[in-house]
C-alpha cells in the first residue's frame, strides 16, 4: 500500500477520486490499495531563536549575530492534529511508500520533506510531478513515478531559501531594532529590496521639477506636423506666426511595414501583472485564482516560470485551442491557423510549462464559475489564441517637413492585418477593461505625401506640454520591476534573474502592504512613512536587488546541483556577520548627549521670532546645555545667517547685539564635542517671521545611526 500526500485536501480529494481511495476517514481517503492524506500548507517551521539558546530570546546588540549549528524545525501549533494523522500514517504497518504529491516546486518539495523527516519516516519515497490536475494528467504521472531522491537538490535549494531569509529576517531586524529602538523595523531578503525600489521611485517623483515645453505646429487638411520641443513660449509663437499662411516643403518621407510578434503565454507573473493592469486584480488574488481554476481541473499549474510548452505538447494545444472556441464566448467567425510551433520549446521549459486552459473546459459548466476566476481563465485562453495567432502588420509613415527653416514631424500609422490583435480587442471589448487609454498607440492615418511636395500651411498653433514624473508602481509594472531587478548587471547565462520568484512576489508584496510599508491608492503602490524611514536607515547590502537577485540565481543552481548548499549558505553566514560587525550600537552616553542637543535646539527655535536679540536666541540653547553640565563643550555660537555667502550676519552669538528682523534666514546648530570620545550637532535653517520662524529644514529629529 502507497501513501500519498498532497499539499491541500481539495488536491488530496482530486488524487483519490482517480486512484480510487473513496473511503472517507479522519484526514485521509483510504481505497484500491492507496491512502490519500494531506498537508495544509507549511506543517513544520523554523523553531525561534530563544529554542537554541536562552540568551537569543532578548532583543539586544550583544546576543547578535545569530546563526545555529544545527538547524531545528517543530510543528506549527495550529497544524498539530493533520500531523499527528499524516506521522500515524507513515508509521502505519500496510505502507510500503510514501508519494510526495504536494505542489510540483521548491515550497511544495520543502513542505513535505520537512513531514516526512519530523516525523522520523525512512520509508521509500516517490515523486509525483504534475502540471494539470486532469484525470489523464494524475493518471500518466502515477504510471511515471520518479524516485524522491531525483528531488534531492530542490529540496536542498528550498532548505537555504528557508534558512537564509531566517538569517536575514531574524538578524537584520534585530540589529535595527536594537539600533534605531522603538518600532520593530523588519528586514527581509526580498522584501527589503523591494521596498527600496518603492522608495526610490518616491523620491524620484518628490524631487521632480517640473519644466514647461512648448511646441509649433503647422495643419493641412488632416496633417498636423510639430516642431522640435521650445523652452521659450514667445520663440513658439514666433515660430508658429512665420509659418501662418506660408508654403512648407516636404523633404523626407519614409514609409515602412512594420509588425508586432504575437505575444508569448503566460508565465505567472505576466499573467499576474495582466490581470493587475486590465482588471485591477492585486497579484494575490491572481495566484488565488489562477490556484482554484487548477484545483478545478480548468488550468494547468499556476507556479511556472516559463512561457512555453514542451515539443511534445502540440497536439495538446491544438486541442485546447479548438475547446476554446466550442466553450468560452470567442467570435466563431474569426479565421484562425493556430501556429503551434511557436510556443513550443521544450529547452525553455523547466519545471512546468506555461499557463493554458485545459480540456476541461468542455466538460464543466463555465456559467458557475465565480466571475473572477472566469476573468483569468479567459485571459488565459485568449492568449493562447492570440500567442499562435498571426503578426500584427501595420504601414508606418514618418515625413519631416520644413517651413521658414523650421523642421517639423508627423507620424502616421495604418493597420492592413490586425493578426493576434483581433483576439486581444475582442477581449478587452467584452470585459470593458479598465487598461491605460494612454499606453495605447491609436491608428492614425496620413494624407499622401511625397518627397518635394508643398504644402499650403492653413493653420498654425502653439501648445504647451509640462515634462512628466516618473510614474507611480503599480502591481503590475513592479512585478516587473521585481523580475528585472539586477539584470542590466548579470551575464546572459545565469540561471534565474530577478527578485523572488513567481510564485513568492505575490506574498512578498502583500507582506510589504500588511507591515505598513506600503499602501494602495487604487492600482499605484505607495511607500509609507515608515517604510520610507526604514529604507533611509538600511545600508545598501540589505536593499541591493543586485544582491537579492544573486541569490535568487544561486538557489537555483543549487536546485540544479552546480552549487553547494553549503557554499550558499557560507556566503549568507558571512553576509550576516558582517552586516553586525559593521553596524554598532550607539551608547548610553551619546543617546544622552543626542538628546540634550536637541532639546537645546528646539529651545533656540522656539523663541525666534522679529526683534528678538541674536544673544538671547543662543543663550536659551545654551543654557539648555550648561544646566546639563555640558557647557564647557559647547564652544561656537548657535548659529549664523544665510544669504548672499553661507556666512554672514546676524549671528546668534554670546557677544552679539544684533536683533533680528522678519526676512532673516539663520542657522540654528547647537553642538556638544567631548575630545577623544565623539561630537553631536544637529542644525536647521530658520526664517524669521513676525511672530516666530519656520524651519526651512523640515529634517526628522529622531537619531539615525549609519
Amino acid at each position: 500500500m502507497e501513501l500519498v500526500i498532497a499539499e491541500k485536501p481539495s488536491v488530496a480529494q482530486s488524487i483519490a477520486a482517480v486512484l480510487g481511495a473513496t473511503q472517507r476517514k479522519d484526514g485521509y481517503l483510504e481505497g484500491n490499495d492507496y491512502l490519500v492524506s494531506w498537508c495544509v500548507g507549511h506543517l513544520v517551521e523554523l523553531v525561534q531563536p530563544e529554542s537554541y539558546e536562552e540568551a537569543w530570546k532578548k532583543w539586544s546588540y550583544e546576543s547578535l549575530p545569530i546563526i545555529p549549528q544545527e538547524w531545528q524545525h517543530e510543528v506549527k501549533s495550529d497544524t498539530k492534529a493533520q500531523y499527528q494523522i499524516l506521522k500515524k500514517l507513515m508509521h502505519d504497518d500496510r505502507v510500503d511508500a510514501v508519494v510526495c504529491a504536494t505542489d510540483a516546486g521548491r515550497e511544495g518539495e520543502l513542505i513535505f520533506r520537512l513531514t516526512y523527516n519530523m516525523a522520523g519516516c525512512r520509508k521509500p519515497m516517490k515523486r509525483l510531478w504534475i502540471s494539470s490536475m486532469e484525470e489523464s494528467a494524475i493518471r500518466d504521472g502515477f504510471h511515471n513515478l520518479r524516485p524522491g531522491s531525483d528531488y534531492d537538490n530542490l529540496y536542498k535549494s528550498a532548505l537555504c531559501r528557508q534558512e537564509a531569509d531566517w538569517l536575514v529576517g531574524i538578524n537584520g531586524t534585530r540589529l535595527f531594532t536594537v539600533l534605531y529602538g522603538g518600532k520593530a523595523l523588519k528586514v527581509g531578503r526580498v522584501q527589503t529590496p523591494t521596498l527600496a525600489m518603492l522608495v526610490d521611485r518616491e523620491s524620484k517623483i518628490m524631487n521632480f521639477k517640473k519644466e514647461a515645453y512648448y511646441m509649433a505646429h503647422i495643419m493641412e487638411n488632416g496633417l498636423d506636423a510639430v516642431s522640435e520641443h521650445i523652452s521659450d513660449k514667445t520663440e513658439a509663437e514666433r515660430i508658429a506666426g512665420a509659418c501662418e499662411n506660408g508654403q512648407a516643403l516636404v523633404t523626407s518621407v519614409i514609409k515602412e511595414e512594420k509588425w508586432v510578434a504575437p505575444p508569448k503565454l503566460y508565465d505567472l507573473t505576466t499573467l499576474q501583472r495582466d490581470a493587475n493592469r486590465l482588471f485591477g486584480f492585486t497579484a494575490k488574488q491572481t495566484l488565488e485564482y489562477t490556484q482554484s481554476l487548477y484545483e478545478k481541473k480548468l488550468v494547468t499549474y499556476p507556479r511556472t516560470d516559463s512561457q512555453y510548452l514542451s515539443d511534445d505538447m502540440e497536439g495538446t494545444a491544438k486541442n485546447v485551442i479548438e475547446a476554446i472556441f466550442n466553450s468560452l464566448l470567442f467570435e466563431q467567425n474569426i479565421m484562425f491557423n493556430p501556429d503551434i510551433k511557436r510556443i513550443l520549446n521544450s529547452k525553455k521549459v523547466t519545471d512546468h510549462h506555461a499557463i493554458i486552459p485545459t480540456m476541461e473546459i468542455i466538460k464543466q459548466d463555465l456559467k458557475a464559475i465565480p466571475e473572477s476566476e472566469m476573468k483569468i481563465l479567459s485571459l488565459c485562453a485568449n492568449r493562447l489564441l492570440c500567442a499562435t495567432g498571426e503578426k500584427h502588420i501595420y504601414n508606418s509613415t514618418k515625413a519631416v517637413i520644413t517651413c521658414n527653416n523650421t523642421v517639423f514631424k508627423v507620424s502616421g500609422k495604418e493597420v492592413w492585418k490586425n493578426g493576434w490583435k483581433e483576439f486581444e480587442d475582442f477581449f478587452k471589448n467584452s470585459y470593458k477593461t479598465a487598461e491605460d487609454k494612454s499606453d495605447a498607440e491609436e491608428e492614425k492615418k496620413l494624407p499622401e505625401l511625397h518627397e518635394g511636395m508643398m504644402i499650403a500651411v492653413e493653420q498654425t498653433k502653439v501648445s504647451e506640454h509640462f515634462t512628466q514624473p516618473p510614474k507611480h508602481y503599480t502591481e503590475d509594472s513592479l512585478l516587473s520591476a521585481m523580475e528585472r531587478a539586477g539584470n542590466e548587471d548579470m551575464t546572459d547565462d545565469v540561471e534565474r534573474k530577478g527578485l523572488g520568484t513567481p510564485a513568492t512576489r505575490a506574498d512578498i508584496i502583500e507582506k510589504l502592504v500588511k507591515d505598513g510599508f506600503v499602501k494602495r491608492e487604487k492600482k499605484q503602490m505607495i511607500p509609507t512613512e515608515n517604510g520610507i524611514k526604514l529604507i533611509t536607515v538600511l545600508p545598501d547590502v540589505v536593499k541591493s536587488p543586485k544582491l537579492t537577485a544573486d541569490w535568487e540565481n544561486a538557489l537555483t543552481l543549487v536546485a540544479k546541483g552546480d552549487m553547494e548548499r553549503e557554499d550558499f549558505m557560507a556566503d549568507i553566514e558571512t553576509m550576516v556577520s558582517d552586516l553586525i560587525h559593521t553596524y554598532h550600537e550607539v551608547s548610553d552616553e551619546q543617546k544622552k548627549i543626542y538628546d540634550i542637543v536637541l532639546k537645546a535646539q528646539l529651545a533656540s527655535l522656539e523663541i525666534l521670532r522679529n526683534g528678538l536679540k541674536c544673544s538671547d536666541g543662543d543663550k536659551a540653547a545654551r543654557d539648555v546645555i550648561t544646566e546639563a553640565g555640558y557647557g564647557e563643550f559647547f564652544r561656537h555660537s548657535t548659529g549664523h545667517g544665510v544669504g548672499i555667502e553661507i556666512h554672514e550676519k546676524p549671528n546668534l552669538s554670546p557677544k552679539s547685539v544684533t536683533t533680528l528682523r522678519t526676512g532673516n534666514i539663520v542657522t540654528v546648530e547647537p553642538g556638544i564635542y567631548i575630545p577623544g570620545k565623539f561630537g553631536v550637532r544637529i542644525e536647521d535653517m530658520a526664517l524669521i517671521t513676525e511672530n516666530g520662524c519656520q524651519n526651512l529644514t523640515n529634517a526628522a529629529k529622531e537619531l539615525v545611526i549609519l
